[in-house]
């Protein structure tokens, strides 16, 4: 019982690192050039959970730039807040469930010992 507390404890952290990367998306998402990162959690080793970063490389808009008067463009970020917001939606349910489930462990294991005496 004590490995499942402890993948639900990774998977807590991964969760975690999800939305703090989507988190860091939408705080840059004004921000010229800015390519979002994109978090994956992945089973690891005895039913851990680890997250992987890897930057997107999907071209954003390119728009006239207005401190040049040369008719240059600029590419703004190509971050979706949409995409964002259901990536931290989900992020929160997994986290929620895992954390309902480390709860439940834990009353049991009080309920267990009560009757133990």
């Amino acid at each position: 019982m004590n490995m499942t507390i402890q993948n639900n404890a990774s998977a807590l952290q991964a969760f975690s690192n999800q939305i703090s990367v989507s988190s860091n998306n939408v705080a840059n998402s004004l921000s010229d050039e800015f390519k979002a990162d994109r978090a994956y959690n992945v089973e690891a080793e005895n039913g851990q959970v680890q997250t992987s970063i890897s930057k997107t490389q999907a071209s954003a808009p390119l728009v006239k730039d207005p401190l040049k008067n040369d008719g240059s463009l600029k590419e703004l970020s190509n971050t979706d807040i949409a995409e964002e917001m259901v990536v931290q939606m989900q992020a929160q349910n997994g986290f929620d469930a895992n954390a309902k489930m480390i709860q439940a462990y834990d009353e049991t294991t009080g309920t267990l010992l009560d009757i133990i005496g």
